[in-house]
């Protein structure tokens, strides 16, 4: 292992293809078993948790989950800002996580590039459009003189499509989608290979989205780019990607090709993700039953879960038990209903709708608004203990239960602490009679 890592320490340089699968396919990036952590001790946040997938060249690789999933964690750790505490990230089969040499890092940057998903906060507002898209030029002495550098920087303006009078101007005096095309421009004079897109379109109007989508189609086909699209829009991610992984609180639960993954949502968090997907009728939407993902259903304790393939190119994380199931479920072949559509006169499915709204009556009243259990209740049950038991009946006859609990930790505490008090008394009492 140690001499392994001595020649990666030697790669110096990317090579000018990558590793191929079993397939043929080119392995641009990949990622093993990739932990980020945030945080040291107790308060350590584990953002992202042993996530493994590969992106092959020249294909669009979808991120998708809800906010705060880890998506943008695992693109930032791409581009080397999140540093990994487990696992590693290889670009063309050379390890670009951790420590690596100055030349490859070098390198790194400049075959990946980020597309960021707020226009605003991304471009610096006191810098000329034409600085920020000749920054990595400068940094990376891409031009041949001053004459090369303005051809460039003209000719990549024109293709995001706004005009070369506008590179004497600053980020603040455009619109939004003017503002994601400079970032995008920004990021393709660079001429990338791979691209990671966070979320590029979720800042725009909804009649700008395909403008910008389209854009980046088009580098794609002339260019041969390579994207790691970030997105929460399972509508958009299906008429864009070759593949989707599907993130859940930092872990990847489910890969597979767009059309495959749309057709047989097997893990159910991606079933609810695509239930969640809104319809265009109204009357449609209304009836819509929301598949809503409870963690709670599966039962890790013994049979521990795996990512692993069920065929077909499509990898689900699961036990042997689900593995089993969603594997049944696929060689049927007959594709996943995702979304239910009930009808507006059945009862029966208004009463549940009468059960859901009890449900959450019942937890509210559990735990009413100042149900808070603060500590002050537990201060001042140990200092007056009997007055902390009354107050701890009363609350729970309001059913404030972690007031409540608050209120018996203090009292009897105090009431321990004058119980032994009573009794250093009594001894020393009789040590002084004896």
């Amino acid at each position: 292992m140690s001499q392994e890592k001595a020649n990666e320490v030697r790669v110096t340089t990317l090579p000018e293809r990558g590793p191929l699968d079993e397939n043929g396919r080119e392995i641009l990036l990949s990622l093993k078993n990739v932990d980020i952590t945030f945080g040291k001790g107790d308060s350590a946040v584990r953002a992202v948790q042993d996530a493994t997938f590969d992106i092959y060249k020249g294909e669009t690789f979808s991120l998708v989950g809800e906010s705060g999933s880890g998506k943008t964690t695992v693109g930032r750790a791409v581009i080397r800002v999140n540093p990994l505490a487990a696992g590693e990230i290889r670009y063309k089969g050379v390890r670009i996580s951790g420590k690596i040499p100055r030349s490859l890092d070098r390198e790194v940057i400049r075959n990946i590039q980020m597309v960021f998903q707020d226009p605003a906060a991304s471009l610096n507002e006191r810098a000329t459009v034409d600085y920020i898209i000749s920054e990595g030029l400068y940094n990376f002495h891409l031009f041949k003189n001053e004459a090369d550098r303005v051809q460039k920087v003209e000719t990549m303006i024109e293709e995001v499509g706004l005009l070369p009078e506008h590179l004497t101007r600053y980020p603040h005096e455009f619109s939004g989608g003017q503002r994601q095309r400079i970032g995008i421009a920004r990021a393709m004079v660079m001429e990338p290979e791979l691209v990671v897109a966070d979320e590029p379109i979720s800042a725009l109007d909804v009649s700008i989205r395909a403008q910008v989508l389209n854009l980046m189609k088009k580098f794609q086909e002339e260019k041969g780019l390579t994207y790691l699209f970030i997105a929460h829009d399972l509508s958009v991610v299906r008429f864009i990607s070759d593949r989707i992984g599907v993130i859940y609180k930092g872990r990847i639960v489910e890969v597979a090709e767009a059309e495959e993954l749309f057709n047989f949502p097997l893990h159910p968090y991606t079933h609810s993700l695509i239930s969640a997907i809104p319809i265009p009728d109204p009357e449609l939407e209304k009836n819509k039953v929301l598949f809503t993902y409870d963690p709670a259903a599966h039962d890790y304790s013994e049979d521990k879960p795996e990512f692993v393939c069920i065929g077909h190119d499509h990898y689900v994380y699961g036990n042997k038990k689900e593995i089993a199931e969603y594997k049944a479920i696929r060689d049927t072949n007959v594709p996943v209903k995702p979304i239910t559509i009930r009808d507006p006169d059945a009862p029966e499915e208004r009463g549940r709708e009468d059960v859901a709204a009890a449900v959450r009556e019942e937890e509210m009243l559990i735990h009413p608004a100042h149900d808070t259990g603060n500590i002050w209740y537990t201060i001042l049950s140990f200092i007056l203990p009997i007055l902390g038991l009354i107050a701890m009946a009363v609350f729970n006859h309001f059913h404030h239960s972690r007031n409540a609990k608050a209120c018996r930790r203090g009292a009897v505490a105090g009431l321990i602490f004058l119980a032994v008090i009573v009794a250093i008394f009594l001894l020393l009492l009789l040590l002084a009679v004896i």
